[in-house]
């Protein structure tokens, strides 16, 4: 297993000084102050005064500033971590949350292939194999009594065959679960919203990596839950960290991408995954597990999943590991938690889609889902190994089964320079801003490396990255030239 130099854990990161903000406060005829602070915070989030990860003053600074009290600020900031705002670090401060945006949305648009070199999302490869898979079981189908799964509009957890089937691929991957506690989705996004409606509050905390899929920082958004990402390093977020967190009160779940993390590509050993488990279990703390890209990796890894029976929830989907349409997947919850999950799953979208379902189905049953699963695998291996012989020391972490890479920013750009300078080159690259749910982070960018790019257009699209991180910026974007 290759892993480069991890730059994101906070130790030793030093902590950031408080920005210079002394708002003036027009307070309405009947509103309170500390409802007056709040309005004032968010108008300068939303119009850039204070800008993602800022360090806001401490209570007692801004209420000795505007002449308020420290309990006025702090009921302010605690209104304003739980609409999303803010996130409180322990033992480090206040700081403005990084949300997700329609500027984060435009970064990561699905471009034409002949448009642009799409590096900007993460997908698996799409080949002639899985163009063949997907015209037979399209004619298999078509040739079929298909009354069985497409006249049913129950059960809502997804038809019994499509549920059963379903354990023997959760096996594969250290999941042992009834049917009974199996749900059928559209997806892993789905099943992550299902798994953290069933638990979670407006008023809770969520804990995650400091740089995530931002699928969880857009949930965040929509849930109104406090989502607050912990430091990490080459396995994942540190237990000792996940430990003060959970003593200091308040953390309802923590929802982790142990395996191939998006966007750094870490993997959480053993060990660190029963660590996990263990402070969880001791703290009461719900585990949502999204793996995602778990089939990906062989190594016999275990769930933290089946460590934590009545609090662990464990996620896991076809779209990024077989094919990329094939948007179906499961989510296994504590017994206790059937009913409540199928509820909510009718009120979503009633149930997963059959038809899809169908598919999935199929595949695993005769062996052409574990069959495209190793031309990802042959590919994703391929790839990393085009991306370290062009990139090389550029490169912050991956992961040779990963379809994507943490790039380190060299210090004479700027995130944003550096992403306009290869969109000017039909470039497509993420910078950091849409993972980024915690302070400590270290920047970067991130590329993936699947889709319809073939090995060909995949150097010529890194051989670009590479001259323009070599390349001094204009004078506008100039981050530091010693």
């Amino acid at each position: 297993m290759r892993r480069q130099a991890n730059p994101l854990s906070l130790d030793p990161v030093p902590a950031t000084k408080p920005v210079a903000w002394r708002p003036s406060l027009t307070k309405q005829k009947g509103e309170t102050k500390h409802s007056a602070l709040t309005e004032r915070i968010i108008a300068d989030i939303d119009a850039g005064v204070l800008k993602p990860m800022d360090r806001m003053p401490t209570h007692r600074d801004l209420a000795r500033d505007l002449g308020l009290s420290v309990q006025t600020v702090s009921l302010s900031y605690k209104e304003a971590e739980r609409l999303g705002y803010l996130s409180g670090e322990i033992g480090r401060g206040t700081f403005v949350k990084a949300r997700v945006t329609d500027r984060a949305g435009r970064m990561m648009l699905d471009h034409s292939p002949t448009e642009v070199l799409d590096l900007s999302i993460i997908r698996g490869v799409y080949l002639e194999e899985h163009e063949t898979a997907s015209r037979a079981i399209l004619r298999e189908l078509a040739d079929s009594d298909n009354s069985g799964f497409m006249r049913p509009c129950r059960p809502v957890a997804g038809l019994d065959s499509h549920r059963e089937t379903a354990r023997s691929w959760l096996g594969m991957m250290g999941v042992t679960a009834g049917a009974e506690r199996i749900l059928v989705t559209n997806g892993a996004a789905h099943g992550i919203f299902l798994a953290l409606s069933c638990i979670v509050r407006s008023s809770d905390v969520v804990l995650c990596e400091n740089l995530t899929d931002h699928g969880i920082i857009g949930l965040s958004n929509i849930l109104g839950f406090s989502l607050k990402g912990l430091p990490t390093d080459g396995e994942g977020i540190l237990p000792d960290a996940l430990e003060a967190a959970c003593a200091a009160g308040g953390v309802r779940a923590l929802v982790l991408i142990p395996t191939l993390n998006n966007p750094t590509g870490h993997v959480a050993g053993a060990e660190r995954r029963r660590e996990i488990a263990a402070i969880a279990q001791r703290h009461g703390v719900f585990m949502i597990e999204d793996e995602v890209y778990r089939p990906m990796i062989e190594d016999g890894l275990p769930s933290i999943t089946e460590m934590l029976p009545d609090l662990g929830f464990f996620v896991t989907s076809f779209t990024k590991t077989v094919l990329t349409g094939l948007r179906v997947g499961y989510l296994v919850v504590p017994p206790a938690y059937s009913i409540r999950a199928a509820s909510i799953l009718r009120v979503s979208s009633w149930s997963g889609t059959y038809l899809t379902a169908e598919i999935a189905t199929r595949w695993v049953e005769n062996g052409t889902a574990r069959r495209l699963l190793d031309v990802q695998r042959a590919e994703a291996r391929a790839r990393q190994t085009i991306a370290m012989e062009i990139l090389g020391d550029h490169i912050a972490s991956s992961h040779p089964l990963s379809f994507c890479a943490w790039l380190k920013v060299p210090p004479h750009w700027t995130e944003d320079g550096l992403v306009r300078s290869l969109t000017n080159q039909n470039v497509a690259v993420t910078p950091s801003e849409p993972f980024v749910a915690g302070p400590g982070h270290g920047g970067g960018i991130r590329i993936c490396l699947g889709g319809r790019l073939n090995h060909q257009t995949l150097v010529k699209a890194l051989t670009t990255v590479r001259q323009a991180f070599e390349q001094l910026p204009p004078v506008y974007d100039i981050g530091s030239i010693g």
